[in-house]
Protein backbone atom coordinates (compact mmCIF):
# COMPACT_ATOMS: atom_id res chain seq x y z
CA UNK A 1 0.00 0.00 0.00
CA UNK A 2 1.29 3.32 -1.13
CA UNK A 3 1.73 5.74 1.47
CA UNK A 4 2.65 9.35 0.63
CA UNK A 5 3.15 11.20 3.37
CA UNK A 6 4.57 10.65 7.11
CA UNK A 7 0.85 12.00 7.87
CA UNK A 8 -0.67 9.11 6.50
CA UNK A 9 1.93 7.04 7.91
CA UNK A 10 0.19 7.87 11.37
CA UNK A 11 -3.28 6.12 10.69
CA UNK A 12 -1.34 2.68 9.89
CA UNK A 13 -1.43 -0.40 12.16
CA UNK A 14 1.72 -1.67 11.04
CA UNK A 15 3.57 1.84 11.39
CA UNK A 16 6.58 0.21 13.26
CA UNK A 17 6.86 -2.75 10.60
CA UNK A 18 7.25 -0.01 7.99
CA UNK A 19 10.53 2.12 6.75
CA UNK A 20 8.43 5.34 8.03
CA UNK A 21 10.05 5.48 11.31
CA UNK A 22 13.51 5.13 10.18
CA UNK A 23 13.03 7.96 7.41
CA UNK A 24 11.71 10.18 9.84
CA UNK A 25 14.37 9.54 12.10
CA UNK A 26 17.16 10.47 9.19
CA UNK A 27 14.80 13.06 8.25
CA UNK A 28 15.01 14.80 11.62
CA UNK A 29 18.33 14.10 11.48
CA UNK A 30 19.34 15.81 8.82
CA UNK A 31 17.23 18.69 9.35
CA UNK A 32 18.51 18.90 13.22
CA UNK A 33 22.32 19.22 11.55
CA UNK A 34 21.07 22.00 9.23
CA UNK A 35 19.90 23.73 12.37
CA UNK A 36 23.08 23.58 13.94
CA UNK A 37 24.70 24.68 10.70
CA UNK A 38 22.48 27.55 9.93
CA UNK A 39 22.89 29.02 13.50
CA UNK A 40 26.45 28.53 13.49
CA UNK A 41 26.89 30.53 10.07
CA UNK A 42 24.06 32.73 10.66
CA UNK A 43 25.44 33.93 13.91
CA UNK A 44 29.44 34.24 13.06
CA UNK A 45 27.98 36.44 9.66
CA UNK A 46 26.40 38.63 12.50
CA UNK A 47 29.10 39.05 14.55
CA UNK A 48 31.69 39.21 12.25
CA UNK A 49 29.86 41.67 10.23
CA UNK A 50 28.51 43.71 13.46
CA UNK A 51 32.40 44.29 14.28
CA UNK A 52 33.37 45.35 11.08
CA UNK A 53 30.34 47.47 9.63
CA UNK A 54 32.33 50.50 10.26
CA UNK A 55 35.15 49.22 7.78
CA UNK A 56 32.52 48.56 5.26
CA UNK A 57 33.55 45.31 4.96
CA UNK A 58 30.55 44.17 7.46
CA UNK A 59 27.63 45.44 5.22
CA UNK A 60 28.18 41.88 2.79
CA UNK A 61 28.58 39.77 5.77
CA UNK A 62 25.09 41.68 7.42
CA UNK A 63 23.42 41.25 3.37
CA UNK A 64 24.44 37.70 3.45
CA UNK A 65 22.52 36.95 6.81
CA UNK A 66 19.41 38.07 4.94
CA UNK A 67 19.92 35.59 2.18
CA UNK A 68 21.73 32.53 4.66
CA UNK A 69 17.76 31.15 4.59
CA UNK A 70 18.08 30.64 0.10
CA UNK A 71 20.61 27.84 0.00
CA UNK A 72 19.42 26.72 3.03
CA UNK A 73 15.87 26.32 1.77
CA UNK A 74 16.97 24.46 -1.20
CA UNK A 75 18.58 21.35 1.24
CA UNK A 76 15.02 21.70 3.19
CA UNK A 77 13.16 21.02 0.37
CA UNK A 78 15.47 18.25 -1.15
CA UNK A 79 15.36 16.49 1.87
CA UNK A 80 11.25 16.70 2.14
CA UNK A 81 10.64 13.49 0.09
CA UNK A 82 11.98 11.87 3.29
CA UNK A 83 8.47 12.26 4.51
CA UNK A 84 6.27 13.94 1.89
CA UNK A 85 6.62 12.46 -1.46
CA UNK A 86 3.99 15.52 -2.85
CA UNK A 87 6.28 17.74 -5.09
CA UNK A 88 6.98 21.62 -3.63
CA UNK A 89 7.89 24.54 -5.91
CA UNK A 90 10.05 26.94 -4.57
CA UNK A 91 8.65 30.56 -4.56
CA UNK A 92 12.01 32.38 -6.42
CA UNK A 93 11.27 33.86 -9.32
CA UNK A 94 13.99 33.69 -12.68
CA UNK A 95 15.76 37.77 -12.10
CA UNK A 96 15.29 39.45 -15.46
CA UNK A 97 19.01 40.11 -16.25
CA UNK A 98 21.52 38.44 -15.64
CA UNK A 99 24.27 39.65 -12.12
CA UNK A 100 24.86 39.50 -8.88
CA UNK A 101 23.08 42.35 -8.13
CA UNK A 102 20.02 42.08 -10.22
CA UNK A 103 20.03 38.37 -8.36
CA UNK A 104 20.57 39.89 -5.08
CA UNK A 105 17.87 42.70 -5.71
CA UNK A 106 14.91 40.24 -6.86
CA UNK A 107 15.54 37.81 -4.23
CA UNK A 108 15.37 40.86 -1.61
CA UNK A 109 12.03 42.12 -2.86
CA UNK A 110 10.91 38.63 -2.73
CA UNK A 111 8.21 37.52 0.44
CA UNK A 112 9.79 33.95 0.20
CA UNK A 113 13.00 35.23 0.92
CA UNK A 114 12.05 36.22 4.05
CA UNK A 115 10.17 33.12 4.71
CA UNK A 116 12.82 31.50 3.98
CA UNK A 117 14.98 33.43 6.65
CA UNK A 118 12.45 32.76 9.20
CA UNK A 119 12.18 29.15 8.99
CA UNK A 120 15.96 29.24 9.17
CA UNK A 121 15.72 31.22 12.36
CA UNK A 122 13.23 29.15 13.43
CA UNK A 123 15.15 25.78 13.02
CA UNK A 124 18.20 27.33 14.05
CA UNK A 125 16.93 28.51 17.42
CA UNK A 126 13.59 25.90 18.48
CA UNK A 127 13.41 23.14 16.23
CA UNK A 128 16.82 21.80 15.83
CA UNK A 129 16.75 21.53 20.24
CA UNK A 130 13.73 19.31 20.10
CA UNK A 131 14.48 17.26 17.20
CA UNK A 132 17.69 15.59 18.76
CA UNK A 133 15.21 15.38 22.39
CA UNK A 134 12.87 13.46 20.24
CA UNK A 135 15.83 11.41 18.24
CA UNK A 136 17.94 10.92 21.94
CA UNK A 137 14.17 9.78 23.51
CA UNK A 138 12.77 7.85 20.99
CA UNK A 139 15.48 6.03 19.02
CA UNK A 140 19.19 6.58 20.53
CA UNK A 141 18.33 5.77 24.30
CA UNK A 142 16.21 2.71 23.13
CA UNK A 143 19.12 1.63 21.28
CA UNK A 144 21.60 1.67 23.78
CA UNK A 145 19.13 -0.57 25.79
CA UNK A 146 18.22 -2.94 23.75
CA UNK A 147 22.01 -3.91 22.77
CA UNK A 148 23.00 -3.74 26.34
CA UNK A 149 23.09 -8.40 26.17
CA UNK A 150 25.35 -8.14 22.91
CA UNK A 151 27.52 -5.66 24.99
CA UNK A 152 28.00 -7.78 27.72
CA UNK A 153 28.57 -11.16 25.65
CA UNK A 154 31.92 -8.76 24.88
CA UNK A 155 32.59 -7.06 28.15
CA UNK A 156 34.98 -8.77 30.92
CA UNK A 157 34.30 -9.48 34.54
CA UNK A 158 33.37 -5.72 35.32
CA UNK A 159 30.27 -5.96 33.26
CA UNK A 160 28.50 -3.38 31.26
CA UNK A 161 27.44 0.10 32.01
CA UNK A 162 24.24 1.17 30.15
CA UNK A 163 23.84 4.67 29.64
CA UNK A 164 26.75 5.74 31.80
CA UNK A 165 24.84 5.83 34.50
CA UNK A 166 24.13 2.01 36.20
CA UNK A 167 26.41 -1.28 35.95
CA UNK A 168 24.88 -4.77 34.64
CA UNK A 169 27.28 -7.99 35.45
CA UNK A 170 24.48 -10.74 34.80
CA UNK A 171 22.54 -11.86 32.12
CA UNK A 172 18.81 -11.70 33.78
CA UNK A 173 19.49 -7.18 33.88
CA UNK A 174 20.67 -7.38 30.91
CA UNK A 175 17.80 -9.13 28.77
CA UNK A 176 15.53 -7.03 31.46
CA UNK A 177 17.49 -3.74 30.09
CA UNK A 178 16.91 -4.96 26.43
CA UNK A 179 13.07 -6.10 26.82
CA UNK A 180 12.70 -1.81 27.88
CA UNK A 181 14.58 -0.78 24.86
CA UNK A 182 11.95 -2.71 22.96
CA UNK A 183 9.10 -1.73 24.58
CA UNK A 184 10.60 2.27 24.32
CA UNK A 185 11.12 1.80 20.87
CA UNK A 186 7.25 1.46 20.14
CA UNK A 187 6.06 5.34 21.13
CA UNK A 188 9.54 6.08 20.04
CA UNK A 189 8.78 5.25 16.54
CA UNK A 190 5.10 7.19 16.81
CA UNK A 191 6.83 10.51 18.18
CA UNK A 192 9.31 10.60 15.50
CA UNK A 193 7.02 9.77 12.96
CA UNK A 194 4.80 12.51 14.20
CA UNK A 195 7.32 15.01 14.91
CA UNK A 196 8.96 14.68 11.59
CA UNK A 197 5.38 14.84 9.56
CA UNK A 198 4.92 18.13 11.46
CA UNK A 199 7.81 18.94 10.55
CA UNK A 200 7.02 18.67 7.04
CA UNK A 201 3.94 20.70 7.19
CA UNK A 202 5.82 23.65 8.64
CA UNK A 203 8.16 23.43 5.85
CA UNK A 204 6.11 23.09 3.01
CA UNK A 205 4.19 26.01 4.49
CA UNK A 206 7.20 28.36 4.84
CA UNK A 207 8.97 27.34 1.93
CA UNK A 208 7.14 26.35 -0.96
CA UNK A 209 4.86 28.89 -3.20
CA UNK A 210 2.22 30.31 -1.81
CA UNK A 211 -1.11 30.62 -3.15
CA UNK A 212 -0.90 34.06 -4.27
CA UNK A 213 2.40 33.46 -6.26
CA UNK A 214 0.48 30.33 -7.42
CA UNK A 215 -2.44 32.47 -9.06
CA UNK A 216 0.13 34.75 -10.48
CA UNK A 217 2.03 31.96 -11.95
CA UNK A 218 -1.40 30.83 -13.74
CA UNK A 219 -2.08 34.47 -14.72
CA UNK A 220 1.39 35.00 -16.44
CA UNK A 221 0.96 31.26 -18.42
CA UNK A 222 -2.54 32.15 -19.20
CA UNK A 223 -1.45 35.66 -20.33
CA UNK A 224 1.70 33.33 -22.56
CA UNK A 225 -0.86 31.03 -24.25
CA UNK A 226 -3.34 33.60 -25.65
CA UNK A 227 -0.42 35.48 -27.27
CA UNK A 228 1.37 31.99 -27.86
CA UNK A 229 -2.87 31.59 -29.56
CA UNK A 230 -2.05 35.10 -31.63
CA UNK A 231 1.54 34.41 -32.41
CA UNK A 232 0.15 31.00 -34.12
CA UNK A 233 -2.68 32.54 -35.81
CA UNK A 234 -0.41 35.06 -37.31
CA UNK A 235 2.39 32.07 -38.51
CA UNK A 236 -0.98 30.62 -40.01
CA UNK A 237 -1.63 33.38 -42.24
CA UNK A 238 1.52 34.52 -43.06
CA UNK A 239 2.09 30.90 -44.32
CA UNK A 240 -1.06 31.27 -45.98
CA UNK A 241 -0.23 34.31 -47.66
CA UNK A 242 3.08 33.33 -48.84
CA UNK A 243 1.52 29.89 -50.74
CA UNK A 244 -1.19 32.47 -52.46
CA UNK A 245 1.27 35.15 -53.34
CA UNK A 246 3.98 33.36 -54.27
CA UNK A 247 4.03 29.55 -54.79
CA UNK A 248 0.71 29.35 -56.08
CA UNK A 249 1.21 32.23 -58.59
CA UNK A 250 4.55 30.55 -59.53
CA UNK A 251 1.98 27.12 -60.25
CA UNK A 252 -0.23 29.20 -62.41
CA UNK A 253 1.76 31.09 -63.85
CA UNK A 254 3.52 27.75 -65.13
CA UNK A 255 0.09 26.32 -65.78
CA UNK A 256 -0.22 28.92 -68.25
CA UNK A 257 3.00 28.44 -70.00
CA UNK A 258 2.29 24.99 -70.12
CA UNK A 259 -0.79 25.57 -71.92
CA UNK A 260 0.00 28.02 -74.44
CA UNK A 261 3.15 25.90 -75.14
CA UNK A 262 0.56 23.00 -76.55
CA UNK A 263 -0.78 25.57 -78.86
CA UNK A 264 2.10 27.68 -80.15
CA UNK A 265 3.76 27.22 -83.30
CA UNK A 266 6.79 24.63 -83.17
CA UNK A 267 10.08 27.18 -83.04
CA UNK A 268 8.23 28.71 -79.93
CA UNK A 269 7.88 25.42 -78.32
CA UNK A 270 11.55 25.51 -76.55
CA UNK A 271 11.48 29.53 -75.17
CA UNK A 272 8.20 28.29 -73.76
CA UNK A 273 9.60 25.31 -72.15
CA UNK A 274 13.02 27.05 -71.19
CA UNK A 275 10.38 29.71 -69.39
CA UNK A 276 8.05 27.08 -67.72
CA UNK A 277 11.31 25.32 -66.49
CA UNK A 278 12.56 28.74 -64.71
CA UNK A 279 9.09 28.95 -62.94
CA UNK A 280 8.93 25.55 -61.44
CA UNK A 281 12.33 26.59 -60.42
CA UNK A 282 11.62 29.68 -58.74
CA UNK A 283 7.88 27.92 -57.45
CA UNK A 284 10.45 25.11 -55.79
CA UNK A 285 13.06 27.57 -54.48
CA UNK A 286 9.84 29.45 -52.64
CA UNK A 287 8.45 26.06 -51.37
CA UNK A 288 11.81 25.02 -49.81
CA UNK A 289 12.07 28.52 -48.25
CA UNK A 290 8.83 28.02 -46.89
CA UNK A 291 9.26 24.73 -45.39
CA UNK A 292 12.77 26.02 -44.13
CA UNK A 293 10.47 28.54 -42.19
CA UNK A 294 8.34 25.66 -40.53
CA UNK A 295 10.97 23.38 -40.01
CA UNK A 296 14.58 23.42 -41.56
CA UNK A 297 15.40 20.14 -42.70
CA UNK A 298 19.01 20.35 -41.50
CA UNK A 299 17.48 20.94 -37.73
CA UNK A 300 15.87 17.25 -38.01
CA UNK A 301 19.23 15.75 -39.58
CA UNK A 302 22.17 17.27 -38.03
CA UNK A 303 21.10 19.03 -34.96
CA UNK A 304 21.20 22.41 -33.18
CA UNK A 305 24.49 23.81 -34.02
CA UNK A 306 24.39 22.49 -37.72
CA UNK A 307 20.98 24.50 -38.13
CA UNK A 308 22.30 27.57 -36.05
CA UNK A 309 24.89 27.60 -38.18
CA UNK A 310 23.27 28.00 -41.43
CA UNK A 311 21.24 30.54 -40.22
CA UNK A 312 24.77 32.66 -39.38
CA UNK A 313 25.52 31.65 -42.74
CA UNK A 314 22.61 34.02 -43.87
CA UNK A 315 22.72 36.77 -41.34
CA UNK A 316 23.81 40.27 -42.54
CA UNK A 317 26.14 40.76 -39.20
CA UNK A 318 29.01 38.70 -39.35
CA UNK A 319 28.27 35.69 -36.58
CA UNK A 320 30.00 33.08 -35.04
CA UNK A 321 28.99 30.14 -33.61
CA UNK A 322 30.13 28.22 -30.76
CA UNK A 323 28.34 25.32 -29.42
CA UNK A 324 29.05 22.10 -27.02
CA UNK A 325 26.54 19.62 -26.87
CA UNK A 326 27.41 15.90 -26.61
CA UNK A 327 24.65 14.88 -27.43
CA UNK A 328 21.33 15.47 -29.41
CA UNK A 329 18.57 16.83 -27.50
CA UNK A 330 15.13 16.60 -27.80
CA UNK A 331 13.17 17.50 -30.98
CA UNK A 332 10.85 20.33 -29.24
CA UNK A 333 13.86 21.64 -27.26
CA UNK A 334 15.70 21.68 -30.40
CA UNK A 335 12.97 23.41 -32.53
CA UNK A 336 12.30 25.91 -29.78
CA UNK A 337 15.87 26.78 -29.69
CA UNK A 338 16.45 27.14 -33.31
CA UNK A 339 13.50 29.49 -33.76
CA UNK A 340 14.63 31.46 -30.88
CA UNK A 341 18.11 32.04 -31.91
CA UNK A 342 16.99 32.69 -35.74
CA UNK A 343 14.44 35.75 -33.68
CA UNK A 344 17.24 36.66 -31.66
CA UNK A 345 19.61 37.29 -34.87
CA UNK A 346 16.97 38.92 -36.40
CA UNK A 347 16.70 41.60 -33.68
CA UNK A 348 20.72 42.06 -34.03
CA UNK A 349 20.33 42.91 -37.75
CA UNK A 350 17.80 45.07 -37.96
CA UNK A 351 17.76 46.86 -34.55
CA UNK A 352 21.24 46.53 -32.59
CA UNK A 353 23.36 48.28 -35.53
CA UNK A 354 26.19 45.54 -34.17
CA UNK A 355 29.29 44.70 -36.36
CA UNK A 356 29.64 41.21 -35.06
CA UNK A 357 27.82 38.56 -32.82
CA UNK A 358 28.56 35.68 -31.21
CA UNK A 359 26.65 32.23 -30.54
CA UNK A 360 27.45 29.80 -27.40
CA UNK A 361 25.19 27.19 -26.60
CA UNK A 362 25.79 24.31 -24.08
CA UNK A 363 24.47 22.03 -21.09
CA UNK A 364 24.66 23.48 -17.90
CA UNK A 365 22.71 21.58 -15.24
CA UNK A 366 20.29 19.91 -17.00
CA UNK A 367 19.35 23.15 -18.97
CA UNK A 368 19.91 24.03 -22.60
CA UNK A 369 22.02 27.46 -22.60
CA UNK A 370 22.40 29.18 -25.12
CA UNK A 371 23.78 32.91 -25.03
CA UNK A 372 23.18 35.34 -28.29
CA UNK A 373 25.96 38.11 -27.93
CA UNK A 374 26.26 41.48 -30.21
CA UNK A 375 28.50 44.38 -29.84
CA UNK A 376 25.54 46.77 -31.06
CA UNK A 377 24.27 50.06 -29.21
CA UNK A 378 22.30 48.52 -26.57
CA UNK A 379 18.81 49.34 -24.69
CA UNK A 380 17.21 46.65 -26.15
CA UNK A 381 13.72 46.58 -24.54
CA UNK A 382 11.30 43.38 -23.92
CA UNK A 383 8.44 45.32 -24.22
CA UNK A 384 9.10 48.09 -27.61
CA UNK A 385 7.85 45.63 -29.62
CA UNK A 386 11.46 43.63 -30.91
CA UNK A 387 10.16 40.51 -30.75
CA UNK A 388 11.47 39.82 -27.20
CA UNK A 389 8.29 38.89 -25.82
CA UNK A 390 7.17 36.88 -28.40
CA UNK A 391 10.20 35.04 -27.58
CA UNK A 392 9.70 34.81 -23.73
CA UNK A 393 6.18 32.73 -24.65
CA UNK A 394 7.40 30.13 -27.15
CA UNK A 395 10.56 28.76 -24.34
CA UNK A 396 7.71 29.53 -21.86
CA UNK A 397 5.82 26.42 -23.29
CA UNK A 398 8.89 24.19 -22.19
CA UNK A 399 9.23 25.89 -19.07
CA UNK A 400 12.27 28.11 -20.34
CA UNK A 401 13.38 31.27 -19.74
CA UNK A 402 14.51 34.55 -21.70
CA UNK A 403 17.17 37.03 -19.34
CA UNK A 404 18.44 39.90 -21.38
CA UNK A 405 20.77 42.33 -20.46
CA UNK A 406 21.20 45.90 -22.93
CA UNK A 407 22.68 48.54 -21.15
CA UNK A 408 22.72 51.62 -23.68
CA UNK A 409 26.02 51.63 -25.54
CA UNK A 410 25.73 47.90 -25.50
CA UNK A 411 26.79 45.35 -25.90
CA UNK A 412 23.46 43.45 -25.49
CA UNK A 413 23.39 40.14 -23.97
CA UNK A 414 20.62 37.80 -24.52
CA UNK A 415 19.79 34.12 -22.22
CA UNK A 416 18.02 31.34 -23.19
CA UNK A 417 17.42 28.48 -20.76
CA UNK A 418 15.55 25.51 -21.87
CA UNK A 419 14.87 22.27 -19.41
CA UNK A 420 16.46 19.38 -21.55
CA UNK A 421 17.80 16.17 -21.60
CA UNK A 422 19.96 14.70 -24.02
CA UNK A 423 18.66 12.03 -25.87
CA UNK A 424 21.26 10.58 -28.50
CA UNK A 425 24.73 11.35 -28.87
CA UNK A 426 25.95 13.48 -32.27
CA UNK A 427 26.87 10.82 -35.26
Amino acid sequence: MHTPTAWAALRRRDLLLTAWPWRSAAYLTATATLGVIGLIVVLSLFLLGTATVVLLVGVPLLCGVTLAGVPAAVIERRLLPLVDSAPIDGPHRVPAEPGLWCWLRTRWREPGTWRELGHLMLSALVLWLVEVTALLGGLVVPLALLVTPLLLAFADEEGVKVLKTWQIVSWGPAWATAVAGLVLLVPGGYVLTGLAAARAVLSRRLLGSTQVELTERVQELSRSRARLVDAFEAERRRIERDLHDGAQQRLLSLSMTLGLAEVCEPDEVGALVAQARDEARLALEEIRELIRGIHPQVLTDRGLPAAVGAVADRSAVPVQVRFDLPDRLPSAVESTAYFAVCEALANVARHSGAGSATVDGRIDAGRLVVEVRDDGVGGADAGAGTGLAGLADRLAVLDGTVILSSPRGGPTLLRLEVPCRPTAPYA
